[in-house]
């Protein structure tokens, strides 16, 4: 008997049935589950490219930076605010989920909680929805566009973007009224030593509030840490951000040569809620 997914078909936006081993609709649409647990539903009109998104080099980089917790006081904060604002019965959804680290906390804090929490993420990333769906058996990962969120309209209690695209339109889409939108960027000074390493004239990111037509501003919730990182972490943590494809050699060899560094990581979440 199949069970009923947060996901929808890419092709009909018929519902989609989980099974063993597959997802169906109502239309005769099939998608079979990887052994990894995860689906793929990029249609082939909206692949862009043969292999979209992050790479598998920045992916295992990544995932093994996270997998430290240098970024367990983000993780945190976000678990905080998914109590603080959401029911007994929660839907979410994590917009560029990436490799899960985020989305493993914020189900692991719900369910611990004691809500009832039904949980996807989407990536266009393969080797990222890989990695998610082995961390996270309890959720649902499908290789997806967040300009074409695979999820029903107003389905979603709680929608996460992590540094991943902005899709308002489809996150307006697919929010319940009073659903509750973090959008986390990086904040000026985020990764700031890394850059003097790395640049001779480094420069800081861009902070703005921006209102978002549809979502009203609850707060914004500053994250702020230090993070001694150790010399073999240093490669994972370079090639995990953009700077690893725009650095000139001098810049990467400086950093080469370093035992290790202390680096700020600087986070603003912007608090919405669904109009």
């Amino acid at each position: 008997m199949a069970l009923l997914s947060l996901f929808r078909c890419p092709l009909c936006a018929s519902p989609l049935g989980r099974e063993a081993h597959r997802y169906t609709c109502p239309n005769g649409h099939c998608f079979d589950i990887a052994k990894e647990g995860y689906v793929h539903l990029l249609p082939a009109n909206q692949k862009h490219s043969k292999s979209p998104g992050d790479d598998k080099g920045m992916v295992t980089a990544r995932n093994q930076f996270l997998s430290r917790d240098y970024y367990a006081p983000l993780r945190e904060a976000l678990c905080a605010l998914a109590l603080e604002h959401t029911g007994g019965q929660v839907s979410v959804l994590d917009s560029g989920c990436g490799e899960g680290y985020y989305t493993a906390g914020i189900h692991a804090a719900l369910t611990g909680a004691g809500r009832q929490v039904a949980l996807a993420g989407i990536d266009l990333s393969k080797p990222s929805v890989r990695l998610a769906a082995k961390r996270l058996p309890q959720g649902e990962f499908a290789v997806a566009s967040a300009y074409h969120l695979p999820v029903a309209d107003q389905r979603v209690d709680l929608l996460l973007n992590c540094f991943s695209p902005l899709a308002l339109e489809e996150f307006r889409r697919v929010l319940r009224p009073g659903g509750l939108f973090l959008y986390v960027v990086p904040a000026a000074k985020h990764l700031w030593e890394l850059k003097q390493v790395l640049y001779d004239k480094p420069y800081p990111n861009q902070e703005q509030d921006i209102p978002y037509e549809g979502f009203s501003y609850v707060s914004v919730i500053p994250v702020d840490t230090t993070m001694e990182v150790a010399g073999e972490d240093l490669p994972n943590l370079f090639q995990m951000t953009p700077y690893y494809w725009k650095t000139p050699k001098e810049g990467a060899a400086r950093l080469a040569a370093l035992d290790g560094l202390k680096v700020q990581a600087s986070f603003r979440i912007h608090v919405f809620r669904r109009d």
